[in-house]
């Protein structure tokens, strides 16, 4: 079954395709230039989809929509980002958008909004948009990893990407950043998210066994 990533996020996609790489899908995206070509999709460079919704559901679906239109294959479309408690649960949908500059000088600012507080309470949370456009079928799956911000940021940018170095998740001391890859991808938000969407897609062979 072939089914479409709609992301550009190359770090996203490729934590997509590792948890749920070794299944009976054959997931492709924008780095899949030469199985795109034989399957004669062609998705410009330059094609961007505007994140305008006010949750992560409307923009999961915004997504999954506009490449399945592209593609006419069924799409999976994740919306994730970091909820902090005392910003009363910024920057949530906009995670990605609230500062212009470098994923490490957007922590460093999220660190400094939050300099004058003691609680460092936050959670990741994901939503994965499923969408057959052969089919018009529309699925929403999410998934939550709770933990707490660092103050300062910890790990290597090679080990995680995002706010991967200043999010220590529940139960560990580390960032995921610290912890690394492999790691993060059998406890994130996005992992939990993509075990609900394997039950859907693959009801013989899904990922429940490793949560």
């Amino acid at each position: 079954m072939n089914v479409f990533i709609a992301s550009t996020n190359q770090g996203k996609i490729k934590e997509i395709k590792a948890i749920l790489g070794d299944h009976s899908l054959n997931l492709l995206s924008i780095l899949d230039a030469e199985k795109l070509k034989k399957l004669n999709i062609v998705i410009k460079q330059d094609f961007e989809v505007i994140e305008s919704g006010q949750t992560f559901q409307d923009n999961a679906l915004l997504k999954a929509k506009a490449y399945a239109e592209l593609t006419q294959l069924p799409t999976i479309a994740d919306d994730s980002g970091l909820e902090v408690q005392a910003l009363g649960g910024f920057p949530a949908v906009n995670s990605n958008r609230w500062f212009k500059g470098s994923a490490s000088e957007r922590n460093l600012a999220l660190l400094n909004l939050l300099k004058d507080t003691n609680n460092r309470q936050a959670r990741f949370y994901s939503v994965i948009c499923f969408f057959d456009p052969q089919k018009n079928l529309v699925k929403f799956f999410d998934g939550e990893v709770q933990g707490t911000i660092a103050t300062r940021p910890r790990g290597s940018k090679n080990r995680g990407f995002g706010y991967d170095p200043i999010f220590i998740p529940q139960g560990y001391e580390q960032t995921f950043a610290q912890l690394g890859i492999k790691l993060k991808n059998n406890i994130s938000h996005r992992r939990k998210a993509l075990i609900k969407l394997s039950r859907y897609l693959l009801p013989n062979k899904h990922l429940e066994q490793l949560e």
